[in-house]
C-alpha cells in the first residue's frame, strides 16, 4: 500500500504526535551490540564508522551505553510515500525558523522527527500550526517540489 505523495495533502494531514519516551542516538564502532539493546532499538543504521542505534534513554543507561543529546520523537501520523518530495524539507525548514534542531527518520508508513527534549512541546505546536496553515490553504509551498523527478 503506497502512501500520499502530494505535499499540500501531506502537510494538511501530518497530525503530529509527541511521544513521552526520551530517546538517544548511540554509536558502536564494532558489531558487538548487546542483543537486548539491539532488539529494543527504535532505529538501526549501519555507517562507515559503525552502527547507530536509536534507543530509549532508559535502555541506554541500563546497558551503560554513552549518548549525546536526549531527544523526544514526534511522529507524523500521515502515511507518507517514501518517494514524496518536500515533506522533510517543509517540516525541518519550519522547525529551523523557530531555532529547533530536527533529525528525521523516514520509515515505511511514517516520518519520525527527533527534537531535543527542551524543544519538544514547542516543536509539536510549530508542526500543529503548519498543519493548520495547510488545511486552510495558507501554507507557502514555494521552493518545495510537488512531484518526483522534477
Amino acid at each position: 500500500m503506497s502512501g500520499i505523495t502530494e505535499l499540500a495533502t501531506l502537510l494538511a494531514a501530518i497530525a503530529p504526535e509527541l511521544h513521552e519516551a526520551e530517546m538517544v542516538f548511540c554509536s558502536f564502532a564494532t558489531a558487538e551490540v548487546k542483543d537486548e539493546l539491539l532488539l529494543s532499538a527504535a532505529g538501526f543504521f549501519k555507517e562507515r564508522e559503525g552502527i547507530t542505534l536509536i534507543v530509549a534513554r532508559a535502555d541506554a543507561e541500563r546497558h551503560g551505553v554513552s549518548f549525546g543529546t536526549v531527544m523526544k520523537v514526534i511522529t507524523l501520523t500521515v502515511h507518507s510515500d517514501l518517494e514524496a518530495v518536500g515533506l522533510t524539507a517543509a517540516v525541518t525548514g519550519r522547525l529551523a525558523r523557530h531555532g529547533i534542531s530536527a533529525n528525521v527518520v523516514a520509515a515505511y508508513y511514517h516520518d519520525h522527527v527527533f527534537v531535543p527534549v527542551p524543544d519538544a512541546e514547542r516543536a509539536l505546536r510549530v508542526l500543529q500550526a503548519l498543519q493548520e496553515e495547510a488545511l486552510e490553504g495558507r501554507c507557502d509551498l514555494a521552493g518545495f517540489a510537488n512531484h518526483v523527478g522534477g
